[in-house]
């Protein structure tokens, strides 16, 4: 396996594809981490959101505060994940930052990189709420061109078809 995309963000969710990084995949020789800026926070606003409107709201949003703190923070995140997985041993990774819509942003940059594995976690969304704002990790799985590897965190057993072994078993 040459390359690897592992998306993240500040969850406890993400958090746990470091262990299954770690643990279950020989080192690739290129990770490339993804973090999606999400502009309307945790709002299903910018799911329905065109992509003229979505290029008006980033453009509007250039030089903000809020920007500003959003790119701050992801900075953090990409910046924690690169250090954890490059005390790991000698791997080349690769940190991309987006804005927009998590599950086509990633879907996006998967594809522009040409990776051959995809890690997730998962964050453990239910009922209502799943219902409501979506599920990332479920939009990759559903409409990714290449293998999807699930983290799992308490709470995630129930939610996801499929676990590692399973992924894993698959390829």
């Amino acid at each position: 396996m040459k390359k690897v995309l592992i998306a993240v963000d500040e969850t406890e969710g993400s958090k746990s594809v470091l262990s299954v990084f770690n643990t279950m995949i020989r080192a690739p020789e290129t990770v490339v981490l993804v973090h999606v800026e999400r502009l309307e926070g945790k709002s299903m606003m910018i799911d329905m959101l065109s992509e003229s409107e979505l290029k008006t709201l980033r453009e509007s949003m250039r030089g903000t505060e809020h920007k500003e703190a959003l790119d701050g923070k992801a900075e953090k995140v990409l910046n924690y994940y690169k250090k954890e997985l490059e005390n790991g041993g000698s791997i080349n990774v690769k940190t991309v930052l987006r804005d927009g819509i998590p599950s086509e942003e990633i879907l996006k940059v998967a594809q522009e990189e040409n990776v051959d594995l995809i890690i997730m976690g998962c964050n453990g969304k239910k009922g209502l709420q799943r219902l409501l704002a979506g599920c990332v990790t479920k939009e990759v799985e559903r409409n990714a061109m290449v293998p999807v590897l699930v983290a799992k965190t308490g709470g995630c057993e129930k939610n996801l078809i499929y676990g590692w072994r399973e992924a894993y078993a698959a390829q």
